[in-house]
């Protein structure tokens, strides 16, 4: 959430920064005058407040009709004051309400651009080649069906569309791919933690999933204390300090870093007709998130770290990636600068997003209220947050099985990969 005195006193530079990115801010129109409202009604129940108490020291000279009549008066200038207070309310929650569905502003150094057409390849951090066959190769869903370890008539059957079912050694392969991820980042400095599947409204409010994507979420539990399912381990992991200053006792000191494995779950409203065919865009699926907490002056070389934890595993797989920055127009919500991480799958001829690595400047944590204290005795500033996908493991797998896929129709299993599987060397027909 943008902060309010800045948003009104610099409308025309949010506007024009808001102009850059794909979504319009109409919002922007509501908060000034909200704004203005407030700022009058807090001017108004000042100055009434002030003549309450004037005539309220008045009236104790005054007797008889005098004092009555001075008595009506304050009567009318309470229920004026009430009025106001109220109104004052009503005004702060409509502010409230706009600000939160206002997006974050695009980072100075972003490229402006309407879409994904206008995002820039970092050429100079791709890693690895495309590789050589000497056969058409496959996609990922003739790879797996063929070897008998992937079933997605199944999945229909038991869920509906967009789910899958993994069998025998391929089951094995994702279970391998989250320990290998995870054991990959611990090495790298995160401290691994597992959180609740399931959250509440406050959680998804602190990282920006509600209240304006509510329909892309899985809603469970009773209507009076409902529970979403997460979308990701962003929202639950990045929640574990809402409301605490970092640094003060209880709570760590910066910086902090996480890494964390979840199943997530999506309704990919808005979606459909998109990537619809395998694993690639599914209700269901498996990912391992980075989340780093850092005071404002690291943030920046943050992410730029955090591009290149998320590319560690891809590195040690073998598999040829490169790394986009995206443009305004293709930012998130939340988001003030976003790397992605796009691998090479030859089986579709193109690339896929596998990671998306964003920092968030202070939004989340002004909707958290997650702050630091820079020093002892000083005031506590808030944070600024990150995240990355580290990685997202069903698209690993679609990239193994097509980046690895040989011409008798099995897959080689990457090398980093095979002391999780007991020394497997590739996935064959069952």
């Amino acid at each position: 959430m943008l902060d309010l005195r800045w948003v009104v006193q610099n409308l025309d530079e949010v506007r024009a920064r808001l102009g850059t990115r794909s979504a319009a801010a109409a919002e922007l129109g509501a908060i000034e005058s909200l704004a203005s409202e407030r700022s009058k009604l807090i001017q108004a129940s000042e100055t009434a407040r002030a003549e309450q108490k004037k005539g309220s020291e008045a009236m104790r000279a005054l007797k008889g009709e005098e004092q009555a009549a001075q008595r009506a008066r304050m009567k009318e200038l309470s229920g004026s004051v009430k009025a106001m207070e109220e109104r004052l309310g009503e005004v702060e929650l409509e502010l409230s309400s706009a600000l939160l569905r206002v997006p974050n502003l695009p980072h100075p150094s972003v490229p402006v651009g309407r879409s994904e057409h206008d995002n820039v390849v970092q050429e100079a951090r791709a890693f690895g080649q495309k590789p050589v066959f000497a056969f058409k190769p496959l996609e990922h869903t003739d790879v797996g069906e063929k070897l008998g370890l992937l079933d997605f008539e199944r999945a229909v059957k038991v869920a509906g569309s967009r789910f899958a079912v993994l069998k025998g050694d391929l089951a094995r392969l994702e279970r391998a791919l989250i320990s290998f991820f995870l054991d990959v980042h611990r090495e790298r400095g995160y401290d691994e933690v597992l959180t609740p599947y399931l959250v509440n409204e406050a959680s998804l409010r602190g990282t920006g999933q509600l209240p304006k994507f509510e329909e892309d979420l899985f809603k469970t539990g009773v209507a009076e204390k409902p529970l979403w399912l997460i979308p990701t381990a962003e929202v639950p992991v990045t929640n574990l300090h809402r409301d605490e200053i970092l640094g003060d006792p209880g709570s760590p000191a910066l910086p902090v870093r996480y890494c964390s494995f979840s199943p997530c779950f999506r309704s990919e409203a808005g979606s459909y007709g998109k990537d619809v065919k395998g694993l690639v865009r599914l209700h269901q699926f498996h990912k391992v998130e980075l989340v780093r907490f850092e005071a404002p002056e690291n943030a920046d070389a943050a992410l730029e770290q955090l591009v290149t934890d998320a590319q560690e595993p891809l590195k040690r797989l073998g598999l040829h990636h490169r790394v986009v920055l995206l443009c305004s127009g293709d930012l998130g919500f939340s988001s003030e600068k976003t790397y992605d991480l796009e691998v090479w799958l030859p089986g579709q001829d193109a690339y896929r997003e596998i990671s998306s690595c964003s920092t968030f400047g202070d939004f989340q944590a002004r909707r958290a209220q997650i702050r630091y204290r820079p020093a002892a005795g000083q005031k506590p500033r808030l944070v600024h947050t990150l995240n990355g996908s580290g990685l997202a493991v069903g698209r690993t797998v679609v990239a193994i099985l097509e980046n690895y896929q040989q011409a008798d129709g099995s897959v080689l299993i990457p090398e980093a990969l095979r002391p999780y599987l007991g020394g497997l060397e590739r996935l064959s027909q069952r």
